[in-house]
Protein backbone atom coordinates (compact mmCIF):
# COMPACT_ATOMS: atom_id res chain seq x y z
CA UNK A 1 0.00 0.00 0.00
CA UNK A 2 1.39 3.38 -0.98
CA UNK A 3 1.69 5.92 1.82
CA UNK A 4 2.31 9.66 1.78
CA UNK A 5 3.55 10.62 5.22
CA UNK A 6 5.76 13.68 5.42
CA UNK A 7 9.31 13.53 6.76
CA UNK A 8 8.15 15.46 9.80
CA UNK A 9 5.46 12.87 10.46
CA UNK A 10 7.91 9.99 10.02
CA UNK A 11 10.07 11.49 12.75
CA UNK A 12 7.39 10.23 15.16
CA UNK A 13 8.28 6.58 16.02
CA UNK A 14 4.61 5.58 16.08
CA UNK A 15 3.91 7.08 12.66
CA UNK A 16 7.06 5.47 11.31
CA UNK A 17 5.81 2.11 12.56
CA UNK A 18 2.35 2.75 11.11
CA UNK A 19 3.95 3.57 7.75
CA UNK A 20 5.81 0.26 7.81
CA UNK A 21 2.63 -1.65 8.64
CA UNK A 22 0.55 0.11 5.99
CA UNK A 23 3.16 -0.46 3.28
CA UNK A 24 3.05 -4.20 3.97
CA UNK A 25 -0.67 -4.41 3.12
CA UNK A 26 -1.31 -5.62 -0.44
CA UNK A 27 -5.13 -5.12 -0.47
CA UNK A 28 -5.67 -8.87 -1.00
CA UNK A 29 -8.75 -9.06 1.22
CA UNK A 30 -7.92 -12.47 2.72
CA UNK A 31 -8.56 -10.88 6.11
CA UNK A 32 -12.22 -10.28 5.34
CA UNK A 33 -12.99 -14.00 5.35
CA UNK A 34 -11.88 -14.45 8.95
CA UNK A 35 -12.97 -11.12 10.45
CA UNK A 36 -15.94 -11.70 12.79
CA UNK A 37 -17.49 -8.26 12.28
CA UNK A 38 -17.26 -8.50 8.49
CA UNK A 39 -18.71 -12.02 8.56
CA UNK A 40 -21.65 -10.74 10.63
CA UNK A 41 -22.21 -7.28 9.17
CA UNK A 42 -20.90 -7.55 5.60
CA UNK A 43 -19.61 -3.97 5.67
CA UNK A 44 -16.16 -3.45 4.11
CA UNK A 45 -15.46 -0.75 6.71
CA UNK A 46 -16.01 -3.38 9.40
CA UNK A 47 -13.23 -5.52 7.97
CA UNK A 48 -9.50 -5.16 8.69
CA UNK A 49 -8.87 -3.92 5.16
CA UNK A 50 -11.59 -1.28 5.49
CA UNK A 51 -10.31 -0.15 8.87
CA UNK A 52 -6.77 0.04 7.50
CA UNK A 53 -7.97 2.50 4.86
CA UNK A 54 -9.76 4.59 7.50
CA UNK A 55 -6.72 4.60 9.79
CA UNK A 56 -4.35 5.41 6.92
CA UNK A 57 -6.37 8.46 5.91
CA UNK A 58 -6.72 9.63 9.51
CA UNK A 59 -2.99 9.35 10.21
CA UNK A 60 -1.72 10.66 6.88
CA UNK A 61 -3.96 13.71 6.93
CA UNK A 62 -3.50 14.15 10.68
CA UNK A 63 -7.29 14.35 10.91
CA UNK A 64 -9.49 14.51 13.95
CA UNK A 65 -11.26 11.14 14.25
CA UNK A 66 -14.82 11.37 12.97
CA UNK A 67 -17.83 9.60 14.45
CA UNK A 68 -17.88 7.26 11.44
CA UNK A 69 -14.22 6.30 11.83
CA UNK A 70 -14.63 5.80 15.56
CA UNK A 71 -17.68 3.56 15.03
CA UNK A 72 -15.76 1.13 12.85
CA UNK A 73 -12.63 1.14 15.02
CA UNK A 74 -14.77 0.53 18.10
CA UNK A 75 -16.38 -2.45 16.39
CA UNK A 76 -13.02 -4.18 16.00
CA UNK A 77 -12.63 -6.97 18.56
CA UNK A 78 -8.82 -7.07 18.30
CA UNK A 79 -9.25 -10.82 17.91
CA UNK A 80 -6.31 -10.72 15.44
CA UNK A 81 -7.74 -13.44 13.21
CA UNK A 82 -6.75 -11.17 10.32
CA UNK A 83 -3.10 -11.46 11.33
CA UNK A 84 -3.27 -15.25 11.22
CA UNK A 85 -4.81 -15.09 7.75
CA UNK A 86 -2.68 -12.29 6.25
CA UNK A 87 -0.12 -13.57 3.70
CA UNK A 88 1.83 -10.29 3.96
CA UNK A 89 2.25 -10.42 7.76
CA UNK A 90 0.59 -7.03 8.29
CA UNK A 91 0.80 -6.19 12.01
CA UNK A 92 -2.78 -5.01 12.31
CA UNK A 93 -2.60 -5.24 16.12
CA UNK A 94 -0.11 -2.42 16.47
CA UNK A 95 -1.91 -0.32 13.86
CA UNK A 96 -5.38 -0.51 15.42
CA UNK A 97 -3.92 0.02 18.91
CA UNK A 98 -2.31 3.22 17.66
CA UNK A 99 -5.62 4.31 16.14
CA UNK A 100 -7.39 3.71 19.45
CA UNK A 101 -4.91 5.92 21.28
CA UNK A 102 -5.55 8.71 18.77
CA UNK A 103 -9.32 8.30 19.18
CA UNK A 104 -9.00 8.43 22.95
CA UNK A 105 -6.90 11.60 22.85
CA UNK A 106 -8.57 13.53 20.02
CA UNK A 107 -12.21 12.45 19.83
CA UNK A 108 -14.90 13.69 22.18
CA UNK A 109 -17.28 10.83 22.87
CA UNK A 110 -20.82 11.35 24.15
CA UNK A 111 -20.92 11.84 27.91
CA UNK A 112 -22.58 8.48 28.63
CA UNK A 113 -19.92 6.72 26.56
CA UNK A 114 -17.10 8.49 28.40
CA UNK A 115 -18.62 7.67 31.77
CA UNK A 116 -19.06 3.95 31.14
CA UNK A 117 -15.56 3.63 29.67
CA UNK A 118 -14.10 5.45 32.65
CA UNK A 119 -16.07 3.20 34.98
CA UNK A 120 -14.77 0.05 33.30
CA UNK A 121 -11.20 1.38 33.23
CA UNK A 122 -11.36 2.11 36.97
CA UNK A 123 -13.21 -0.97 38.23
CA UNK A 124 -11.93 -3.92 36.19
CA UNK A 125 -8.18 -3.58 36.91
CA UNK A 126 -8.80 -3.42 40.68
CA UNK A 127 -9.91 -6.79 42.08
CA UNK A 128 -11.23 -5.35 45.35
CA UNK A 129 -13.34 -2.74 43.59
CA UNK A 130 -14.41 -5.27 40.97
CA UNK A 131 -15.60 -7.71 43.63
CA UNK A 132 -17.69 -4.98 45.25
CA UNK A 133 -19.08 -4.11 41.80
CA UNK A 134 -20.07 -7.74 41.18
CA UNK A 135 -21.91 -7.85 44.50
CA UNK A 136 -23.76 -4.66 43.59
CA UNK A 137 -24.56 -6.03 40.12
CA UNK A 138 -25.98 -9.20 41.64
CA UNK A 139 -28.35 -7.10 43.75
CA UNK A 140 -29.37 -5.09 40.69
CA UNK A 141 -30.02 -8.10 38.42
CA UNK A 142 -33.72 -8.48 39.35
CA UNK A 143 -34.39 -4.93 38.18
CA UNK A 144 -32.81 -5.22 34.73
CA UNK A 145 -36.26 -5.40 33.12
CA UNK A 146 -36.97 -1.85 34.28
CA UNK A 147 -34.27 -0.39 32.05
CA UNK A 148 -35.54 1.52 29.00
CA UNK A 149 -35.47 -0.10 25.56
CA UNK A 150 -32.20 -0.43 23.72
CA UNK A 151 -30.82 1.10 20.56
CA UNK A 152 -32.18 0.12 17.17
CA UNK A 153 -30.21 -2.49 15.17
CA UNK A 154 -27.07 -1.15 13.44
CA UNK A 155 -27.09 1.93 15.69
CA UNK A 156 -24.49 2.58 18.39
CA UNK A 157 -25.42 0.79 21.62
CA UNK A 158 -27.13 2.91 24.23
CA UNK A 159 -26.01 3.23 27.84
CA UNK A 160 -28.94 0.97 28.80
CA UNK A 161 -27.76 -1.73 26.37
CA UNK A 162 -24.39 -1.65 28.07
CA UNK A 163 -25.84 -1.71 31.56
CA UNK A 164 -27.94 -4.74 30.61
CA UNK A 165 -24.82 -6.45 29.26
CA UNK A 166 -22.91 -5.71 32.46
CA UNK A 167 -25.67 -7.13 34.63
CA UNK A 168 -26.08 -10.21 32.42
CA UNK A 169 -22.39 -11.05 32.80
CA UNK A 170 -22.41 -10.71 36.59
CA UNK A 171 -22.41 -14.16 38.27
CA UNK A 172 -25.10 -15.15 40.75
CA UNK A 173 -22.47 -16.10 43.31
CA UNK A 174 -18.79 -15.32 43.72
CA UNK A 175 -16.16 -17.89 44.70
CA UNK A 176 -14.03 -17.46 47.79
CA UNK A 177 -10.94 -15.35 47.33
CA UNK A 178 -7.71 -17.09 46.44
CA UNK A 179 -4.29 -16.75 48.13
CA UNK A 180 -2.93 -13.27 48.66
CA UNK A 181 -0.12 -11.54 46.83
CA UNK A 182 3.32 -12.22 48.27
CA UNK A 183 2.58 -15.91 48.94
CA UNK A 184 5.22 -18.44 47.93
CA UNK A 185 4.21 -22.05 47.26
CA UNK A 186 7.18 -24.42 47.71
CA UNK A 187 7.89 -27.19 45.26
CA UNK A 188 7.01 -30.72 46.30
CA UNK A 189 9.99 -33.01 46.30
CA UNK A 190 13.06 -31.94 44.36
CA UNK A 191 12.87 -28.30 43.27
CA UNK A 192 13.19 -28.08 39.49
CA UNK A 193 12.32 -24.45 38.85
CA UNK A 194 10.78 -21.22 40.09
CA UNK A 195 8.10 -19.10 38.42
CA UNK A 196 5.92 -16.08 39.07
CA UNK A 197 2.24 -16.65 38.37
CA UNK A 198 0.24 -13.65 37.16
CA UNK A 199 -2.62 -13.12 39.58
CA UNK A 200 -4.87 -11.30 37.12
CA UNK A 201 -7.68 -8.85 37.78
CA UNK A 202 -11.12 -10.15 36.83
CA UNK A 203 -9.85 -13.72 37.17
CA UNK A 204 -9.00 -13.15 40.83
CA UNK A 205 -12.67 -12.40 41.42
CA UNK A 206 -14.45 -14.65 38.92
CA UNK A 207 -12.12 -17.64 38.76
CA UNK A 208 -9.51 -17.90 41.53
CA UNK A 209 -9.74 -21.70 41.22
CA UNK A 210 -7.87 -21.44 37.88
CA UNK A 211 -4.63 -20.26 39.47
CA UNK A 212 -5.17 -22.65 42.37
CA UNK A 213 -5.18 -25.52 39.86
CA UNK A 214 -2.05 -24.14 38.23
CA UNK A 215 -0.30 -23.90 41.61
CA UNK A 216 -1.22 -27.48 42.55
CA UNK A 217 -0.02 -28.83 39.22
CA UNK A 218 3.21 -26.85 39.16
CA UNK A 219 4.24 -27.59 42.75
CA UNK A 220 3.56 -31.32 42.22
CA UNK A 221 5.96 -31.12 39.29
CA UNK A 222 8.70 -29.60 41.44
CA UNK A 223 8.16 -25.93 40.59
CA UNK A 224 8.15 -23.22 43.24
CA UNK A 225 5.43 -20.65 42.55
CA UNK A 226 5.38 -17.06 43.78
CA UNK A 227 2.52 -14.57 43.64
CA UNK A 228 4.59 -11.42 43.45
CA UNK A 229 3.64 -8.67 45.88
CA UNK A 230 2.68 -5.26 44.45
CA UNK A 231 1.84 -6.78 41.06
CA UNK A 232 -0.84 -4.81 39.19
CA UNK A 233 -3.19 -5.27 36.25
CA UNK A 234 -1.20 -6.16 33.13
CA UNK A 235 -2.67 -3.10 31.37
CA UNK A 236 -4.49 -5.04 28.67
CA UNK A 237 -7.98 -3.76 29.44
CA UNK A 238 -7.13 -0.07 29.30
CA UNK A 239 -4.63 -0.57 26.47
CA UNK A 240 -7.39 -1.83 24.19
CA UNK A 241 -9.56 1.12 25.20
CA UNK A 242 -6.87 3.51 23.94
CA UNK A 243 -5.95 4.64 27.45
CA UNK A 244 -2.26 4.14 26.81
CA UNK A 245 -0.88 6.26 29.67
CA UNK A 246 -2.79 4.13 32.18
CA UNK A 247 -1.82 0.88 30.46
CA UNK A 248 1.87 1.74 30.30
CA UNK A 249 1.89 2.81 33.94
CA UNK A 250 0.58 -0.64 34.91
CA UNK A 251 3.11 -2.30 32.61
CA UNK A 252 6.03 -0.39 34.13
CA UNK A 253 4.92 -1.19 37.67
CA UNK A 254 4.78 -4.90 36.82
CA UNK A 255 8.11 -4.84 35.03
CA UNK A 256 9.71 -3.30 38.12
CA UNK A 257 8.39 -5.91 40.56
CA UNK A 258 9.01 -8.89 38.27
CA UNK A 259 12.57 -7.85 37.43
CA UNK A 260 13.23 -7.24 41.13
CA UNK A 261 11.89 -10.70 41.96
CA UNK A 262 13.92 -12.31 39.16
CA UNK A 263 17.12 -10.60 40.25
CA UNK A 264 16.64 -11.34 43.93
CA UNK A 265 15.31 -14.92 43.93
CA UNK A 266 15.40 -16.06 40.30
CA UNK A 267 12.54 -16.71 37.88
CA UNK A 268 12.40 -19.16 35.03
CA UNK A 269 9.22 -17.56 33.71
CA UNK A 270 6.29 -15.28 34.36
CA UNK A 271 3.35 -17.64 33.79
CA UNK A 272 -0.06 -16.48 32.61
CA UNK A 273 -3.35 -18.38 32.81
CA UNK A 274 -5.37 -15.60 31.14
CA UNK A 275 -4.32 -15.53 27.51
CA UNK A 276 -5.57 -11.99 26.91
CA UNK A 277 -3.11 -10.80 29.54
CA UNK A 278 -0.38 -12.99 28.10
CA UNK A 279 -0.64 -11.41 24.66
CA UNK A 280 -0.15 -7.94 26.15
CA UNK A 281 2.71 -8.92 28.46
CA UNK A 282 4.54 -10.57 25.57
CA UNK A 283 4.18 -7.22 23.78
CA UNK A 284 5.69 -5.11 26.59
CA UNK A 285 8.98 -5.01 24.72
CA UNK A 286 7.30 -3.35 21.74
CA UNK A 287 5.11 -1.03 23.79
CA UNK A 288 8.08 0.38 25.70
CA UNK A 289 10.67 0.16 22.93
CA UNK A 290 11.20 3.94 22.90
CA UNK A 291 11.48 4.32 26.68
CA UNK A 292 15.19 4.42 27.59
CA UNK A 293 14.48 3.54 31.21
CA UNK A 294 12.30 0.52 30.43
CA UNK A 295 13.07 -0.77 26.92
CA UNK A 296 15.60 -3.40 28.03
CA UNK A 297 13.64 -4.45 31.11
CA UNK A 298 10.41 -4.68 29.11
CA UNK A 299 12.06 -6.89 26.50
CA UNK A 300 13.37 -9.10 29.29
CA UNK A 301 9.91 -9.53 30.81
CA UNK A 302 8.38 -10.24 27.41
CA UNK A 303 10.84 -13.11 26.99
CA UNK A 304 10.02 -14.43 30.46
CA UNK A 305 6.26 -14.40 29.80
CA UNK A 306 4.76 -17.78 28.91
CA UNK A 307 1.28 -19.17 28.70
CA UNK A 308 0.78 -21.88 31.31
CA UNK A 309 0.56 -24.56 28.60
CA UNK A 310 3.91 -23.51 27.10
CA UNK A 311 5.63 -24.05 30.42
CA UNK A 312 3.91 -27.32 31.31
CA UNK A 313 4.97 -28.71 27.95
CA UNK A 314 8.61 -28.20 28.99
CA UNK A 315 8.20 -30.24 32.19
CA UNK A 316 8.52 -33.96 32.79
CA UNK A 317 4.86 -34.77 33.42
CA UNK A 318 3.75 -38.31 34.25
CA UNK A 319 0.64 -38.44 32.11
CA UNK A 320 -2.13 -41.00 32.81
CA UNK A 321 -1.71 -44.43 31.27
CA UNK A 322 -5.46 -44.97 30.92
CA UNK A 323 -7.59 -43.13 28.42
CA UNK A 324 -10.93 -41.54 29.25
CA UNK A 325 -14.06 -41.38 27.12
CA UNK A 326 -14.73 -37.81 28.26
CA UNK A 327 -15.18 -35.60 25.19
CA UNK A 328 -13.57 -32.17 25.52
CA UNK A 329 -14.43 -29.39 23.07
CA UNK A 330 -11.41 -27.12 22.97
CA UNK A 331 -12.34 -23.46 22.61
CA UNK A 332 -9.29 -21.67 21.23
CA UNK A 333 -9.21 -18.16 22.68
CA UNK A 334 -8.34 -15.54 20.06
CA UNK A 335 -5.56 -14.09 22.19
CA UNK A 336 -3.99 -17.53 22.37
CA UNK A 337 -4.38 -18.77 18.80
CA UNK A 338 -4.05 -15.46 16.93
CA UNK A 339 -2.23 -13.25 19.43
CA UNK A 340 0.34 -15.78 20.67
CA UNK A 341 0.16 -18.35 17.85
CA UNK A 342 -0.44 -21.17 20.33
CA UNK A 343 -2.85 -23.49 18.54
CA UNK A 344 -2.04 -27.19 18.88
CA UNK A 345 -0.23 -27.31 22.21
CA UNK A 346 -3.25 -27.08 24.58
CA UNK A 347 -5.04 -29.79 22.60
CA UNK A 348 -1.96 -32.01 22.68
CA UNK A 349 -1.72 -31.65 26.46
CA UNK A 350 -5.40 -32.47 26.87
CA UNK A 351 -4.95 -35.54 24.67
CA UNK A 352 -1.94 -36.65 26.72
CA UNK A 353 -4.16 -36.27 29.79
CA UNK A 354 -6.44 -38.95 28.35
CA UNK A 355 -9.33 -36.90 27.00
CA UNK A 356 -11.08 -37.22 23.66
CA UNK A 357 -10.38 -33.77 22.21
CA UNK A 358 -12.55 -32.21 19.51
CA UNK A 359 -12.05 -29.04 17.52
CA UNK A 360 -14.92 -26.55 17.37
CA UNK A 361 -16.16 -25.56 13.89
CA UNK A 362 -15.27 -21.95 12.95
CA UNK A 363 -12.77 -22.00 15.79
CA UNK A 364 -11.02 -18.96 14.27
CA UNK A 365 -14.07 -16.73 14.94
CA UNK A 366 -14.20 -14.81 18.21
CA UNK A 367 -16.78 -15.65 20.89
CA UNK A 368 -17.45 -11.93 21.38
CA UNK A 369 -15.82 -11.44 24.77
CA UNK A 370 -12.68 -9.48 23.79
CA UNK A 371 -12.00 -7.74 27.09
CA UNK A 372 -14.69 -5.09 27.51
CA UNK A 373 -16.17 -5.62 24.03
CA UNK A 374 -19.14 -7.67 25.26
CA UNK A 375 -20.16 -4.65 27.34
CA UNK A 376 -19.32 -1.87 24.89
CA UNK A 377 -20.69 -3.66 21.79
CA UNK A 378 -23.32 -5.96 23.32
CA UNK A 379 -25.36 -6.71 20.19
CA UNK A 380 -22.41 -7.87 18.08
CA UNK A 381 -21.00 -9.76 21.07
CA UNK A 382 -24.33 -11.51 21.62
CA UNK A 383 -24.53 -12.63 17.99
CA UNK A 384 -20.98 -13.94 18.10
CA UNK A 385 -21.70 -15.77 21.34
CA UNK A 386 -24.76 -17.45 19.86
CA UNK A 387 -22.75 -18.53 16.83
CA UNK A 388 -19.95 -19.87 19.03
CA UNK A 389 -22.34 -21.76 21.30
CA UNK A 390 -24.05 -23.41 18.34
CA UNK A 391 -20.68 -24.51 16.97
CA UNK A 392 -19.56 -25.90 20.31
CA UNK A 393 -22.83 -27.76 20.84
CA UNK A 394 -22.49 -29.38 17.41
CA UNK A 395 -19.57 -31.55 18.58
CA UNK A 396 -21.61 -32.83 21.56
CA UNK A 397 -18.92 -32.42 24.23
CA UNK A 398 -19.04 -33.46 27.87
CA UNK A 399 -16.94 -30.48 28.86
CA UNK A 400 -15.52 -27.32 27.28
CA UNK A 401 -11.92 -26.28 27.78
CA UNK A 402 -10.64 -22.71 27.32
CA UNK A 403 -7.53 -20.75 28.25
CA UNK A 404 -9.03 -17.33 28.97
CA UNK A 405 -11.44 -16.23 31.71
CA UNK A 406 -13.15 -13.73 29.42
CA UNK A 407 -14.12 -16.50 26.99
CA UNK A 408 -15.28 -18.72 29.85
CA UNK A 409 -17.62 -16.01 31.16
CA UNK A 410 -18.84 -15.11 27.68
CA UNK A 411 -19.65 -18.68 26.68
CA UNK A 412 -21.35 -19.19 30.00
CA UNK A 413 -23.84 -22.00 30.30
CA UNK A 414 -24.40 -24.32 27.34
CA UNK A 415 -26.77 -27.26 27.47
CA UNK A 416 -26.56 -30.53 25.61
CA UNK A 417 -29.37 -32.23 23.70
CA UNK A 418 -30.74 -33.64 26.95
CA UNK A 419 -30.86 -30.21 28.56
CA UNK A 420 -27.96 -30.87 30.92
CA UNK A 421 -25.37 -28.11 31.37
CA UNK A 422 -21.99 -28.49 29.69
CA UNK A 423 -19.36 -27.10 32.07
CA UNK A 424 -16.75 -24.61 30.85
CA UNK A 425 -13.41 -24.97 32.63
CA UNK A 426 -9.84 -23.78 32.14
CA UNK A 427 -7.42 -26.12 30.40
CA UNK A 428 -5.10 -26.14 33.42
CA UNK A 429 -7.95 -27.39 35.63
CA UNK A 430 -8.28 -30.46 33.44
CA UNK A 431 -4.52 -31.04 33.37
CA UNK A 432 -4.44 -30.75 37.17
CA UNK A 433 -7.37 -33.17 37.54
CA UNK A 434 -5.90 -35.85 35.32
CA UNK A 435 -2.47 -35.74 36.99
CA UNK A 436 -3.65 -36.12 40.58
CA UNK A 437 -5.61 -32.98 41.45
CA UNK A 438 -9.31 -32.66 42.30
CA UNK A 439 -12.06 -32.69 39.73
CA UNK A 440 -13.11 -29.15 38.73
CA UNK A 441 -16.04 -28.09 40.89
CA UNK A 442 -18.23 -27.38 37.87
CA UNK A 443 -17.44 -30.65 36.06
CA UNK A 444 -20.55 -32.72 36.70
CA UNK A 445 -19.28 -35.72 34.72
CA UNK A 446 -19.71 -39.39 35.53
CA UNK A 447 -17.90 -40.82 32.53
CA UNK A 448 -14.61 -42.64 32.98
CA UNK A 449 -12.17 -44.20 33.39
CA UNK A 450 -10.04 -41.65 35.22
CA UNK A 451 -6.61 -41.43 36.73
CA UNK A 452 -6.95 -38.11 38.58
CA UNK A 453 -8.33 -37.54 42.05
CA UNK A 454 -12.01 -37.05 42.72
Amino acid sequence: MKTEFSLAQLADPDIKEADKILRACVHCGFCTATCPTYVLLGDELDSPRGRIYLIKEMLEQDQQPTAEVVKHIDRCLSCLACMTTCPASVNYMHLVDQARVRVEKKYSRPLSDRLIRSLLAFVLPRPGVFRAGMIAARLAKPFVGLLPGGAAPNHPPSVFDRLRAMLALAPITLPEQGPSAGTVFPAQGQKRGRVALLQGCAQQVLGPHINQSAIRLLTRLGIEVVLVAEEQCCGSLTHHMGKDDDALAHAKANIDVWVKEADRNGLDAVLVTTSGCGTTIKDYGYLLREDPAYAAKAARVSKLALDITEYIDKLDVQWPTQRSDIVVAYHSACSLQHGQKITQLPKELLFKSGFVVKDVPESHLCCGSAGTYNILQPDIARRLRERKIANIASVEPDIISAGNIGCMVQIGSIRNNDGAPIPVVHTVELLDWMTGGPKPARAEITKGPRTGGS
